[in-house]
């Protein structure tokens, strides 16, 4: 699809049906002497735009104006094929016409309002030095057992997408499909995600289009530096590919992002083989029960992590031989997750000393709280609110307080849960849906506030980390002592 016109959440080709439309329906307005001219100049744009976009694709946002152009026809052809015959043509009284004229219009404005509230994801241009490669690996562990299938010869299987620093790319070259390796899995995504969140798959139809600033299987960056890694675990529901403009960003200053699909709890996993695994994890409605569930599944993520570390190892040691062999720096590795992804992010930490650093976006602490944490951890959160769980913060507060290490709670003012996924890209902004940081401004504050972070942690760049993240809310710092 053409690029979409930032601001108006439309291609150039919907922007010119759209002018078209309104054109049509004004041309009863002009002079008697203007009026077949203008009207036959509509319709030319409007046939010629909306011709390639019903190849392409018509998405939902253009019927409105669509509809409004097809009202406004049988009254704008009949005066001209009157003048064409040689009759004389009609006009109905202004006052006759204006409500038409109004209504026509009103529905016309329907079309770039929804193409606002549901855009085609635009996403924003890494700011490191680094251009982005992106790929996708798919692991089977032959020590574990898939728990959630009855097969005993079924073994856990995960895919993992790779973002990483790559070489600048040709002009021109096409940017990854967002969501998926094609069009087809993007798709199979998206409406799983739509109906994960409740919501009718055709409004988020924008979404697959999408194009992230990421080139597949590109050429890995010049040199012999060796990237640390960090390990991204999804919410319940959600898709490796939620968090992809903070992955981008984060490759752009020289990490490799891995992100991980959970078989059977992220919404869609597409596999090589071309099935398609869906989401089985669902609330059981009672809040203890819940609570089991989630520990177990949490677990689960946590076993998935670590497992994609030694995988990512015997990958840089060559086994087999990649195009990243030699420059995964593991011995340099963080864990981080978005909501239960988030849960799953600290009890692999705990249960895996080779994570060096933890980023909680927004998790609820799920599972047990022991052994302590003894990796540094930034928990970004929202503001506590009267919807919030309110046994998350506590529990939360608990696991930094017990925690051998300086870790860090960074509340982000403005923010909501999905404010720390790619979600403000593409949803209405409803602050309560995806906070009040904008389109653009929450994926910069989540990925600026996580490379401080790292780079103080995993690099142990010099400076005032704390001051660092005061820059992007306010900050609870939790010392091994006991102290703040």
């Amino acid at each position: 699809m053409t690029e979409i016109i930032t601001g108006l959440s439309m291609s150039p080709l919907e922007f010119l049906a759209l002018l078209g439309a309104v054109a049509l329906v004004m041309a009863r307005w002009l002079p008697p002497a203007a009026r077949p001219r203008g009207t036959i100049a509509a319709g030319a744009v409007l046939a010629a735009s909306a011709v390639p976009l019903a190849v392409t694709g018509i998405r939902w946002q253009l019927l409105p104006v669509l509809a409004g152009a097809a009202v406004a026809l049988p009254f704008a052809l009949p005066p001209l094929l009157r003048r064409r015959t040689g009759r004389p043509a009609r006009r109905a009284r202004w006052w006759l016409a204006l409500p038409g004229t109004v209504a026509c219009v009103g529905l016309i404005a329907t079309g770039p309002v929804a193409a606002w509230a549901f855009p085609v994801p635009v996403f924003p241009v890494p700011s490191g030095g680094f251009a982005v490669g992106t790929r996708v690996e798919q692991w089977t562990d032959p020590l574990r057992p898939e728990t959630f299938t009855a097969d005993p010869d079924d073994r856990r299987t995960v895919v993992v997408q790779l973002w990483y620093p790559a070489r600048t790319s040709p002009p021109g070259t096409r940017r990854a499909q967002y969501l998926g390796r094609t069009e087809q899995e993007a798709r199979t995504v998206s409406e799983a995600l739509a109906r994960s969140a409740g919501l009718p798959g055709f409004l988020v139809d924008g979404v697959p289009r999408a194009r992230s600033r990421s080139v597949f299987d590109a050429p890995v960056a010049d040199g012999g530096d060796r990237f640390p890694v960090v390990l991204f675990s999804p919410g319940s529901g959600g898709a490796r590919t939620q968090n992809t403009a903070w992955a981008e960003e984060l490759a752009s200053h020289g990490y490799v992002v891995a992100a991980l699909d959970h078989p059977y709890d992220s919404a869609a996993v597409v596999l090589a083989d071309g099935r398609t695994i869906h989401a089985v994890t669902a609330s059981s409605g009672d809040r203890d029960t819940d609570e089991r569930l989630a520990a177990d599944w949490t677990a689960v993520r946590a076993a998935d992590l670590g497992f994609v570390l030694t995988r990512l190892g015997e990958l840089d040691r060559g086994a087999p031989a990649g195009p990243l062999t030699g420059r995964l720096d593991t011995g340099r590795a963080a864990v981080a997750g978005h909501s239960m992804g988030g849960a799953a992010a600290l009890q692999a930490a705990r249960q895996d000393r080779r994570f060096g650093a933890v980023v909680d976006l927004d998790g609820y602490p799920h599972g047990p709280g022991s052994p302590a944490l003894r990796q540094p951890t930034l928990a970004l959160t929202q503001a506590d609110t009267p919807g919030t769980d309110p046994r998350y913060l506590p529990r939360l507060t608990e696991a930094l307080g017990l925690s051998t290490a300086t870790s860090y709670r960074l509340t982000v003012p403005g923010a909501a849960h999905l404010t720390f996924t790619d979600g403000p890209l593409y949803l209405p902004p409803v602050p309560s849906v995806v906070g009040s940081l904008g389109r653009t401004g929450s994926p910069r504050v989540v990925a600026a506030a996580t490379l401080a972070f790292l780079d103080a942690v995993l690099r142990d760049r010099p400076g005032d980390l704390a001051g660092d993240l005061r820059a992007y809310g306010e900050l609870t710092v939790h010392q091994p002592d006991g102290s703040r």
